[in-house]
Parts: C-alpha cells; structure tokens; sequence
C-alpha cells in the first residue's frame, strides 16, 4: 500500500508531533509499507529529505514563537501536492492547517482517500498566546478543522478516549479509531536507590517542552507546600518559550530557601530520557492539554512513580493505576500532597512504579502500526466500493 503521510515538517525537533510522525513512519515501512513524505524542507541536515520538498511558509510576527515550539510550517503548492497525491493509495494528514486543506481538497478531486491523526487540541495553539481559556477561539478553530480537513478524511486516529470523545461530541463525520500513537518497547535501566541515606537528594522529573499548557508552574508552586521540598532536586528535561520564566521561579524558590537544590534544565535525546526517568524518584505530569502525551509513557517504562494532572483536556491522567497518582490541574497544594504521599512511602512507590512499567506493555508501537494499516486498508477498499 502507497501512503502519503502530509505534514508541515516532517523534521522539526523539540515538537512531539514530528517524532511520533517519524517513528510511525519507521514502523510502518518495516512492516512493508511503502511510505513517502510531503513536507517542509530538512534544515538539520543535508540527507534526508523528504519525498516532496515543499517551501518554508513564513508567518509575519508570530514567526518566533512558532519556531520557540518547535514548529514550522510549509507552503502549498498545488503542483507538487497533485504530484504527491498521484502517487498515493491513501494520504494521511498529521495536521489540520493550511497544507492539509489544500491536500484534502485536490484529494478529493483525483479520487485520492484521506485518513488522519488527531495530534492537536486548539488550546494547545491559543495557550501559547496566553488564549488557552477563549473557549470561543477554541471552538470555532475546531469547528474549522472538522469542516475544512477532518470531514474530508474517511477514518480518523484518535491516540486517547478523551479525543475520541471530545470530537464525537463535535459531531466528525469520520470514522474514530483509539489507536495509541504507541511507544518504542524499551529495556529497563532502572537500580536500587539508597533510600535510608538522608543526605541524597530526592530526584523529582518533569519531561516535556516547557510552554505554557504543560503548566510546569504548578510543580513549582508545589514546593511551597511539601515538606520535602528542601530534599527534592527539580529536573525539567526539555525546552520551550517559558524557559526563562521558569528559570526565575526557580531561582526564586531557592532565594526564598523554600528549596535547597537550583532546578535544572537540560534538553535531550532519547537515550538520555530513559536514563534520566530510571533514576528518579518521581515523574509529574501536569499538562492542562496533553492529546496523549508519549513522554509520559516512556518514562513509566523505567518504572518511576508517576503524579498526573487531571483534566477535561488532558489525557494522561488515563494511565494512572489509582487515584493516588492523579490530582486536579493547577492545584499546587493537591500535587505537594501526592507528592508527600508518595516520598513518605518508598517501597509501596518502587513497588508501584513496577506495575506501571508493566502497564506499558498495551502502548507497545507494534500494535499501532497493525491497527493503523488496518485503518488504512479499510479506508482505500470502502472508498472504492
């Protein structure tokens, strides 16, 4: 089967979208699927590049901030988007924007399927402008996404139960599938930790780019109201546009003596990541809108206790074991609870922590891909019939 996945760069780094595009796209051609690339231009490296090059859409004004989240967006020529489509079986749109419109609309004329992924809330998109809570905003950009790419595309890959409910109570026309966007199966790295030893720091991890919806602030805020907050070392693996804001709370936080360890902030790689998450006493996740949120599994893999912010807009409460490892979002005090909870139970958290690493095993990229070339061949023989 010929897919054509349809993204504005299939190459951005510090933006999840583009990893999960390129990690699916990896799986599927190793299950022998053909699959080639229409998207903006590689600017990281010379090779490679994506199957057909589209030219960089620079956006007046807003250009920094799209670029402080990892993001840039493509132009869409009409003649390379036709030749793409010519090629293609099925064409998968990973986004809801400009490029897709055009895609989905041309599709429709050569008779091309189209299928998508549901990656974005438009609250991930407004609260970067500080608009998360216009529900007016949010609302008509939903509604134009569904009217103007969504509605166009037969089936629709939903990565939670919160997005599949969300959009079938907008009314999409398109068939929904829960299909995680899945998860490498990795080994796990993780030891013993001398828990008696007073002296070591209690490492506290937050992974994720630091922009406005992952609401790191509330971790921060948290330590004003645990008693372990002089013994927890803060670790914010990541980047993003409120690095610096970031930085003076936490530099705040330790001038005010409320912690004794500077928080740290370091971007890295993947392999990076599951070392860092084996070696920490907790994760937290305190996203106010996360679509799924494959960040947060991969660290369960390591088999750290994880802290979820729950919400009507976050999914990632959906892989807490209990009810202990969730509060509200942006409830400082009900996260510095949990946190104590858990700190003033070692073995009961090791022990937990295992059973989430277990709990991973259904995220597995494997299943993914079976489920999404299933979509897709059900998309092409029904949209021929």
């Amino acid at each position: 089967m010929k897919i054509l996945f349809v993204l504005n760069n299939f190459y951005s780094t510090g933006n999840g979208l583009a990893a999960s595009a390129r990690r699916t796209v990896k799986y599927l051609r190793e299950a022998g699927q053909e699959v080639r690339i229409l998207s903006g231009p590689n600017h990281n490296a010379e090779s490679p590049q994506p199957d057909y090059v589209l030219k960089d859409l620079h956006v007046p004004i807003f250009e920094g901030l799209i670029r402080a989240n990892g993001y840039k967006f493509a132009q869409a020529n009409v003649d390379i988007i036709k030749e793409a489509l010519a090629w293609a079986d099925v064409a998968h749109m990973e986004e809801a924007f400009q490029l897709q419109r055009v895609t989905v609309q041309i599709a429709k004329r050569m008779g091309v399927p189209c299928t998508a992924t549901y990656h974005l809330h438009p609250e991930n998109l407004f609260c970067a402008v500080n608009l998360g809570g216009w529900k007016f905003l949010n609302y008509n950009l939903l509604r134009l996404w569904r009217d103007f790419v969504f509605d166009y595309c037969t089936d629709i890959q939903c990565p939670t139960q919160n997005v599949v409910d969300r959009l079938e109570k907008f009314g999409f026309k398109a068939r929904l599938h829960l299909i995680s966007n899945g998860i490498i199966p990795d080994e796990n790295l993780r030891s013993e930790k001398a828990e008696n030893d007073p002296d070591r720091p209690y490492l506290v991890a937050c992974i994720g780019r630091l922009a406005v919806e992952k609401d790191q602030p509330t971790l921060m805020e948290a330590m004003r109201y645990s008693k372990y907050a002089r013994r927890i070392q803060l670790y914010f693996a990541g980047r993003g546009p409120e690095e610096d804001n970031l930085r003076k709370m936490g530099e705040q936080l330790y001038e005010e003596g409320i912690i004794c360890y500077r928080p740290i902030f370091r971007f890295h790689n993947r392999e990076e990541l599951r070392e860092l998450a084996a070696k920490s006493d907790l994760y937290i996740h305190c996203a106010t809108v996360e679509v799924e949120g494959l960040s947060a599994i991969e660290a369960l893999q390591q088999a750290v206790l994880p802290i979820f912010a729950e919400g009507e807009l976050t999914a990632t409460s959906q892989f807490a074991l209990d009810e202990r490892s969730v509060f509200p979002t942006k409830d400082a005090k009900a996260l510095a609870e949990s946190i104590d909870y858990w700190l003033d139970h070692p073995q009961e958290r090791e022990d937990m922590g295992w059973k989430y690493a277990e709990s991973t095993e259904q995220y597995d990229i494997h299943k993914s891909i079976d489920a999404l070339i299933a979509m897709f061949e059900k998309a092409v023989t029904e949209f021929h019939q």
